[in-house]
């Protein structure tokens, strides 16, 4: 079985513009590398969750006051969504990195110099579209309406922005354009006024992408700027490279019928930039019957802003606190009579099994319950699927610890087979048990 890089297209389809927020997209990976293992995938996808994690790090230290490290950049193996939409006039699709983690919708501009890196398709010029405009300071899109604190922004002013990511960084000025949505012109929606960064500075760390999508809480994400409220996706089990996931904005995303479970949001810190973070309560963890002796209070979020749980599309593989992570870990090798081998080398996780020689290479060596997640009035139950991962003659763990009093994580290979709900307004999560392959 070959299994790549994750990375997701979004196509747009939509009706009419009312129903620019109510929209459905079509989820397929992208076979970017031939030939890469599950395992290699894991270990580099993890990378890039750990520096995604020391970015969350290092945005919490730097709004308390600590002076935040440069980022350094990433392995090309890590899990993505990559929507694709189309931006001026006349419309020039690009693709774009979904980020759940983030608000800031950006994509390269011409002309760009030594410091941006290569993309797929030809680059947004902004001088070439009549529908460009520069984004008003003054604006409450704007990133720099927060230093002129209240002053009157000076004529003809534009504000420079230099984003920050796991995966790298990028600079340019705020603009603001015509945003097309479908991939045929009977479908097409055009949104005028949509806020963007114009980058013409990047790291060249968006391999497959020409720029990101913010799907956050703040202002400035797609979500808020097409007056959405709520969005879902329905991700398809992540060894399938072959089926269409969906996501869905606007009330198309609610979730109906039995299963369907809530649980709310905790406030997020009104600091920038955890304000744009899902922040979730979960209060325990269980393995088959066993409730794991984990306190509760583990994954509470701190009033100075440390610690909590967040769910997120832009990373692969779940991080919990390490006084969870080591419950959970003996749990499961409690469970699994094979020999424990060293994966760290191959796949960067921590608990690993050896496979006896005649183990086929899709299917679980030994039986597993599934493991539950105790959130504020809803279980998510996962089955063992979604918290290991098969590969290369061993059977892993697909979690990694974090750091005591740091922020947990969970991420999108235990999302397989759910949908999952967003909703914004409500500031509630709600999931189902779904065959996405269907959706």
């Amino acid at each position: 079985m070959e299994l790549v890089r994750v990375i997701l297209v979004l196509v747009v389809a939509v009706a009419d513009a009312a129903a620019a927020a109510g929209v459905r997209v079509g989820l397929t990976r992208i076979h970017s590398e031939p030939g890469i293992t599950a395992s290699q995938f894991v270990r580099d996808a993890l990378r890039r969750d750990m520096r995604r994690s020391a970015r969350f790090g290092r945005e919490l230290a730097a709004s308390v006051g600590t002076v935040s490290a440069a980022t350094r950049k990433d392995l090309p193996n890590g899990g993505e969504y990559i929507m694709t939409l189309a931006i001026g006039t006349p419309p020039l699709a690009y693709p774009a990195i979904a980020d759940t983690g983030s608000d800031l919708i950006w994509t390269q501009c011409a002309p760009c110099g030594k410091q941006c890196f290569k993309q797929p398709g030809p680059l947004y010029n902004p001088s070439s579209s009549p529908t460009f405009g520069v984004l008003p300071c003054n604006s409450s899109l704007n990133l720099c309406a927060a230093l002129l604190a209240g002053a009157s922004p000076p004529p003809g002013c534009s504000c420079k922005y230099n984003q920050t990511y796991g995966t790298g960084w990028t600079a340019g000025v705020q603009g603001s354009e015509t945003f097309t949505f479908g991939s045929t012109p009977a479908d097409q929606v055009r949104v005028p006024g949509i806020a963007f960064g114009c980058s013409n500075a990047s790291s060249d760390d968006w391999n497959g992408s020409a720029g990101l999508v913010g799907l956050g809480r703040g202002s400035l994400s797609l979500v808020s700027q097409l007056g959405a409220g709520m969005f879902s996706y329905c991700l398809t089990p992540f060894q399938d490279t072959n089926s269409t996931s969906t996501l869905l904005l606007g009330p198309s995303a609610a979730l109906n019928g039995t299963g369907v479970k809530s649980t709310p949001f905790v406030p997020s810190p009104s600091k920038a930039p955890m304000n744009t973070y899902y922040y979730l309560n979960l209060t325990g963890i269980s393995v088959g019957t066993e409730a794991l002796s984990i306190p509760p209070n583990t994954f509470s979020l701190q009033t100075d802003g440390t610690g909590g749980l967040i769910i997120d599309s832009g990373t692969t593989i779940t991080s919990l606190v390490d006084a969870a992570y080591k419950k959970v870990r003996a749990a499961v090798q409690s469970l699994v009579t094979l020999p424990v081998t060293d994966g760290s080398g191959a796949t960067g996780l921590d608990l690993c099994f050896a496979l006896p020689p005649s183990s086929s290479s899709s299917t679980p060596p030994a039986t597993l319950p599934s493991m539950t997640l105790h959130f504020d009035g809803a279980d998510m139950v996962l089955p063992v699927e979604n918290y290991m991962i098969l590969d290369s003659g061993m059977w892993c763990l697909a979690m990694r610890s974090q750091t005591d009093g740091e922020l947990s994580t969970l991420g999108n290979y235990q999302q397989q087979n759910l949908h999952v709900l967003y909703d914004v307004h409500k500031e509630t999560l709600s999931f189902a048990p779904a065959q996405c392959t269907t959706l």
